[in-house]
């Protein structure tokens, strides 16, 4: 189950990628908005970011105008490895050698057919472990240090 959310800047790519799991015969759950109407990027990539760090999702999917505003709050979330991407390398590159469980795009600055390409990219790329896993290794500890207060 991948979830998903958007604000009304990447409403119209979240119904097109949504459309393209469905293809792939992959379910998701969307987490809002489900209307143009103007809303708080925060808002919905804290439902997704939270829904991931707690397990309750595996993989995640965020949209607002640029991208921008959704991977900073999703990189909030204990355990959360959002990417922000914008061509079909960094969509595999962020599996690969990130290991993103939470994929970020702009609505206002890909396109849909581009858009559904990376996600396909992204969800089939494996990640590659090795030297990639000693780099989060070390983004988790730094996660470790900072909710422990040892900044």
């Amino acid at each position: 189950m991948i979830f998903i959310a958007s604000d009304h800047g990447g409403l119209d790519l979240k119904e097109a990628i949504k459309a393209c799991l469905a293809e792939r015969g992959l379910a998701c759950r969307d987490l809002g908005t489900d209307n143009g109407n103007s809303v708080d990027y925060p808002d919905f990539g804290e439902k997704v970011g939270r829904a991931v760090s707690c397990g309750e999702a595996q993989r995640g999917i965020l949209l607002c105008g640029t991208g921008i505003g959704m991977s900073i709050v999703a990189n909030k979330f204990p355990g959360v490895r959002a990417a922000l991407v914008w061509d079909e390398f960094t969509a595999r590159m962020a599996k690969e050698h990130n290991n993103a469980n939470v994929l970020v795009m702009g609505g206002r600055v890909q396109s849909p057919d581009t858009a559904c390409r990376m996600v396909g990219i992204w969800l089939d790329a494996v990640f590659e472990g090795g030297r990639h896993q000693q780099r989060l290794d070390k983004i988790k500890q730094i996660e470790e240090d900072v909710q422990a207060g040892r900044l």
